[in-house]
């Protein structure tokens, strides 16, 4: 049984969390926003936690983040100086997919592009154990169809983390046909090890969040295209007259409106509905490259002291 505290680990046992299945080290593919925030959480629950990345500096820029996020938890109450310091002595620099040769479980949290997931799979699974369980934190890609460009569709598991990480309490869990009861169970042990809630996903375009929350944005940005408000009248409605903590636009400027382009896409594409078509001027804003806070621009301008509307 994994232990819900880092505090009531012990050091010396290996996290049980299936009989014939443990888990000691975990993987991960990304070290930007949600890879970083997962590794976040992962090296908090006390187990070691090996992070890639294309170039060594993204890997600092990531560990640098991490540090600034348990910095704030310190000064909430939530977590103790001790507490940081170990977690981060837990993370280590992954240079190549030969370094995830020991890990029990690898996620991927590229971004959200499929013919770059399949590249990774591809590099990655001639060199993973026999044993290891492969997550992917897409939010919205095929969990079936990813599983089968591997070696172990059995041991793949959808494991979709909401942002920010350390912050948010659910995890989305999506079977693929061939996923194994015992990879499931595994995987869900994991994520409550974690003190996150879990809920269960079918294997259907962008899962449950995504499918519900993606069209609410995509349908702010035509409201938005029609002229029916403007940016700051939009996100003041919802945030006071729905009583959302953060308007639609603001959300999907931290989303990244790349991302949010994508989920629709795939939506669109996977359901063949009309309704879940991108509006046209978030694909704009996507060619120009004003893809939210990661550019500082989007919907609002980051570049300032204040975040201004652009439209």
């Amino acid at each position: 049984m994994i232990s819900h505290s880092p505090k009531l680990l012990d050091k010396n046992k290996p996290l049980a969390v299936k009989p014939g299945r443990t888990i000691n080290k975990v993987g991960i593919i990304g070290a930007g926003q949600m890879g970083g925030g997962i590794a976040h959480v992962v090296a908090l629950a006390g187990y070691k936690v090996a992070l890639n990345d294309l170039k060594p500096e993204y890997y600092d820029k990531g560990i640098e983040l991490i540090s600034k996020n348990m910095a704030r938890q310190i000064a909430k109450g939530i977590i103790k100086d001790e507490d940081k310091d170990e977690a981060l002595k837990r993370i280590t620099f992954a240079p190549s997919m030969e370094a995830f040769g020991d890990c029990d479980l690898v996620i991927e949290a590229a971004t959200e592009n499929e013919e770059l997931k399949h590249k990774i799979f591809a590099a990655l699974c001639p060199h993973l154990k026999p044993s290891a369980i492969l997550a992917s934190n897409t939010s919205s890609i095929s969990i079936t169809r990813l599983a089968a460009t591997t070696d172990r569709p059995e041991d793949f598991i959808g494991m979709h983390f909401m942002n920010p990480v350390p912050l948010m309490e659910l995890v989305e869990l999506i079977r693929g046909i061939a996923t194994e009861d015992e990879t499931f169970a595994t995987a869900r042990a994991f994520v409550e090890s974690l003190k996150k809630t879990t809920a269960v996903s079918e294997d259907f375009p962008a899962f449950i969040v995504n499918r519900i929350l993606l069209p609410m944005l995509n349908e702010a940005v035509y409201t938005l295209y029609e002229g029916v408000g403007t940016v700051e009248a939009i996100d003041k409605a919802m945030k006071l007259g729905a009583h959302h903590p953060m308007g639609p636009f603001e959300l999907a400027d931290f989303i990244g409106l790349d991302t949010c382009l994508s989920v629709m896409q795939v939506l669109y594409e996977g359901l063949s509905d009309s309704k879940y078509r991108p509006c046209p001027l978030l694909v704009k804003y996507v060619e120009a490259g004003w893809l939210g806070r990661k550019t500082k621009r989007g919907f609002y301008d980051y570049r300032g002291e204040k975040p201004v509307p652009t439209r």
